[in-house]
């Protein structure tokens, strides 16, 4: 019996160590395939410069639509389609923020309008400023302190954060919330010091809301030297503020995601793998989140390069309108779930082209201890940290529906130098940072089309 017994463990011991090396070999024919022959840096220069930043409802969204496409059937899909999607229009139009000095004169300052804001319809708005440092500090001002003033929210970015996504879930309340907020008081507009990590003067935008029964008075953003330069001169004297602006929503469109997929050999459950398309109105979209677009794009030709028999649909999701409202993802998981699909797994990458660090794993813990049991095979990769719980923002409602999700989690330290800016362009990614994460990403796909 024992000896039964002990051959059996030995049986067992030998098949695993031989699946074990099966899937290091497989790993690194991925990797070899896409750091030779990927074309995700090149497909990025083309998206950002022929192209460029592609926010939702303009001639370049459109256009990036066909283009991604166009992709995707280069890339050996089986079956490729446009999902519509209504979303909305938000205009920039031409902006001015400027101070009055010391001797009378009106300075110019660089700014950017928060996505999604109400501007002055052309005209200029003026008033005194008054800075916080903190909602407390704000919560604390009686309404007549604040009604007829511009409040500039002075809160920096944390330098304390290792991960740098800490340090922007901290401050983003400020540039979500500032405009409703000052408009509660009876205040004009509202100025809040950008989310940023670096120490420069570059002007970040990004998504805000209003409030039910609350006044649209515009936000705008400013670069971090502006911030301390305003905070130094407030200290010293009465400082007046100008805006004029002409953004604004302009109702609604019909428009699209992209999506692309390589059918089952086995069944029709699905494994998703995507990014967004859309991406603010300045700079490139080339980190957020063309970077994704084509690591996505990358995973499916080489399954396809490969020969690779997927048994599950792994499919290529080019999402809509993430940026100021998610849209194309909302409308993803309510076409799968009227369409009855069985999902079994979703990652987006939406957190720049830098080298890969780990995955993020958004599902139950029985799920999550399997991926990180692949741990071993992923570390020759860089890819180490499988213990963070998010995932990606368009997938969220394939989470809600019970479907395990992730997001793959590039070095962080240096993207919100860049986040929602006029840096954000090609010449910021490196190639082998930006195909290593699309290794790590087919990697992890290969994994769960085969054990799941």
């Amino acid at each position: 019996m024992k000896k039964i017994l002990g051959t059996s463990l030995l049986l067992l011991s030998l098949a695993v160590f031989g699946q074990a090396k099966e899937d290091s070999i497989q790993f690194s024919k991925i990797s070899i395939e896409i750091l030779n022959k990927g074309k995700a840096y090149t497909e990025l220069r083309d998206l950002t410069k022929n192209i460029g930043h592609r926010l939702s409802g303009s001639a370049a969204y459109e256009k990036s639509v066909q283009w991604a496409a166009q992709k995707l059937r280069d890339a050996g899909a089986d079956k490729v389609w446009l999902q519509e999607v209504m979303i909305p229009v938000w205009e920039r139009g031409r902006e001015s923020l400027e101070i009055k000095t010391a001797n009378g004169k009106w300075k110019s300052l660089k700014m950017l309008s928060l996505g999604n804001s109400e501007g002055t319809g052309g005209k200029d708005v003026s008033g005194e400023i008054i800075m916080v440092k903190s909602m407390e500090e704000y919560e604390k001002l009686p309404a007549e302190k604040v009604k007829g003033k511009i409040v500039f929210f002075n809160y920096p970015f944390s330098q304390s954060f290792v991960q740098t996504f800490n340090g922007y879930g901290d401050a983003a309340k400020y540039r979500v919330n500032a405009a409703a907020l000052t408009a509660k008081k009876g205040g004009k507009f509202a100025i809040i010091r950008s989310l940023s990590s670096a120490f420069d003067d570059v002007p970040h935008t990004g998504g805000m809301r209003y409030e039910e029964k609350v006044d649209k008075i515009p936000a705008v953003a400013i670069g971090n030297t502006t911030a301390d330069d305003l905070e130094n001169a407030l200290q010293k004297q009465t400082i007046t503020a100008k805006l004029n602006s002409n953004c604004g929503m302009k109702g609604e469109k019909l428009s699209h995601s992209v999506i692309g997929e390589l059918t089952g050999k086995k069944d029709q459950s699905v494994i998703v793998v995507g990014g967004h398309l859309d991406s603010w109105d300045v700079g490139e979209g080339a980190h957020d989140d063309g970077a994704g677009i084509v690591q996505s794009i990358e995973v499916l030709r080489t399954f396809k390069n490969l020969g690779i028999p997927n048994n599950h649909t792994i499919r290529v999701v080019c999402f809509a309108n993430e940026e100021n409202g998610v849209k194309g993802g909302i409308e993803y998981g309510k076409v799968a779930k009227e369409n009855k699909e069985r999902h079994l797994f979703a990652i987006e990458s939406d957190a720049g082209g830098f080298s890969p660090r780990g995955v993020a794993l958004n599902m139950e813990d029985l799920r999550r201890k399997e991926i990180q049991s692949w741990k071993h095979l992923f570390i020759p990769y860089g890819a180490y940290d499988f213990d963070e719980k998010y995932s990606g923002t368009d997938i969220y409602p394939l989470h809600d529906m019970g479907v395990p999700t992730a997001e793959l989690m590039p070095d962080s330290q240096r993207y919100f130098d860049i986040h929602h800016t006029e840096e954000d362009t090609f010449e910021k990614v490196n190639r082998r940072e930006l195909l290593l994460g699309a290794t790590v990403m087919t990697q992890l796909i290969y994994m769960i089309d085969k054990n799941w």
